[in-house]
């Protein structure tokens, strides 16, 4: 999310860089959602790739709304003169926070989008027949709770601590990080580290009660916490959490390089 560009153009440099990471990405997604659910995994690629037309959605348009939201937060907390760029540098619990609520608002969008994923990867189908399944106003937004808190951290994660990280670590240590290209592994790994085991109890209790749409196991958010810890006490939260934080290492790095690439690339005016 860039104070150099209007919401239109943070959302569409936000779909992209969605888009791109879920293509990458997608396998370690369904191995974390079938780990969490205590199914078997597979090397099967249609396996794999199952729900990724939904996830692609989700992701795009969590990461449109992230980077406009995002950017035009940053953009009220900064103020901007009439050229559009910004009066002050963004402090880092600012930046912070602006990742926080564009997270939160993203959640909207992007709750009932992996509700159709994880239905897919659990029963297989097409799309239409799973959207068929979840229309319901008590499924429909099944895991809200557990997507908000989650994407409210992870947007943190990916958007605002690899930024605050390789500002700090060129300032302290500019003999050793000279350049934000190498300054950006630390960040990633630190980004990836907070967005995963900050957030991975709620995504297990997400993921959870919307693999059960029936509720034959999973009832309400505090039901389902009760049922994973009386299975496996403290660790059940953390169940696929390695594929979760070797994803969100990845993706923050990718998304954080991305970021700073396809907006230039799209709008080169405004960097100008």
């Amino acid at each position: 999310m860039s104070v150099r560009l209007n919401e239109l153009q943070n959302a569409s440099v936000g779909m992209t860089v969605g888009v791109i990471e879920v293509s990458c990405l997608q396998p370690l997604n369904y191995a974390k959602n079938m780990v969490q659910q205590g199914q078997p995994l597979t090397m099967d690629p249609k396996k794999l790739y199952r729900g990724v037309g939904a996830n692609m959605v989700n992701m795009g348009s969590c990461t449109m709304i992230q980077f406009a939201m995002g950017g035009k937060l940053k953009q009220l907390v900064a103020g901007t003169d009439a050229d559009g760029k910004a009066l002050r540098a963004v402090k880092p619990y600012e930046e912070m926070l602006c990742g926080i609520g564009a997270g939160i608002t993203s959640a909207l969008v992007g709750g009932p989008l992996e509700l159709i994923m994880i239905q897919q990867q659990r029963k297989g189908g097409s799309t239409v027949a799973t959207i068929g399944t979840i229309a319901s106003p008590n499924t429909f937004y099944r895991g809200f709770i557990g997507a908000a808190v989650r994407e409210a951290l992870w947007t943190c994660g990916y958007l605002s601590i690899p930024p605050i990280v390789s500002s700090y670590l060129m300032e302290t240590y500019p003999d050793t990080f000279k350049s934000k290209v190498e300054a950006r592994i630390p960040a990633a790994l630190l980004g990836g580290l907070f967005a995963c085991y900050l957030t991975h109890p709620f995504d297990t209790i997400k993921t959870c009660m919307q693999g059960d749409i029936e509720r034959t196991t999973y009832g309400t958010f505090t039901q389902t916490a009760k049922m994973i810890f009386a299975e496996s006490k403290i660790p059940g939260f953390f169940r696929g959490a390695t594929f979760r934080y070797g994803r969100m290492v990845i993706a923050v790095a990718l998304m954080d390089t991305l970021k700073d690439a396809v907006g230039p690339l799209l709008y080169p005016k405004a960097f100008e």
